[in-house]
């Protein structure tokens, strides 16, 4: 015989997945740079605060009571998905330069300012950043990032699922 928890068990459940979620994605991520040497850029980082808020909101959300409570967590993580699917699309498009990153993405022009002798030194020292148009590693021609996009707006999607799911338990409640 199956037992199916019961739907305050399964809500009380969503903080836990979300938390999952994020432990699993920078494990991955820091496991590709420190593990297998995969250098991350700028842009790499970035896309790593989403899924941060994400454990920390996973957190907060099972430590919290009431449904209501654990409905705005998993909205603000379908957000946090959101702006992470928008990172790592954004990052695609310097991959294929289809556009030029904003964020300082390896090199930087010093042309026309004023550097010192000792100035020069010290940039001469220095390990030059990790441009964000180079891919280090992909899997059937997919980036990470492509990844990263695809399981972001997926999991943006089933998080708003999520959300709509607690409102209807709430609805049930009252």
């Amino acid at each position: 015989m199956i037992n199916i928890p019961s739907e305050p068990q399964i809500n009380r459940a969503i903080p836990l997945a979300l938390l999952v979620v994020a432990v699993g994605a920078l494990s991955s991520a820091y496991t590709a740079q420190y593990a297998f040497g995969l250098e991350p850029c700028i842009l790499c980082l970035y896309q790593r605060v989403p899924y941060a808020i994400v454990g920390l909101l996973g957190i907060v959300g099972y430590l919290v009571s009431g449904d209501a409570a654990r409905r705005w967590v998993t909205a603000l993580a379908a957000l946090s998905f959101a702006i992470g699917a928008g990172l790592a699309f954004y990052h695609i498009g310097v991959e294929q330069h289809w556009w030029a990153s904003a964020a300082s993405c390896g090199g930087g022009d010093v042309s026309g300012a004023k550097v010192t002798v000792d100035q020069f030194k010290a940039l001469l020292q220095q390990k030059p950043e990790k441009a964000c148009d180079e891919i280090d590693w992909t899997l059937f021609g997919i980036s990470m990032a492509t990844y990263n996009a695809v399981a972001s707006s997926g999991l943006a999607v089933i998080a708003l699922v999520a959300w709509k799911r607690l409102g209807k338990t709430n609805e049930k409640d009252q």
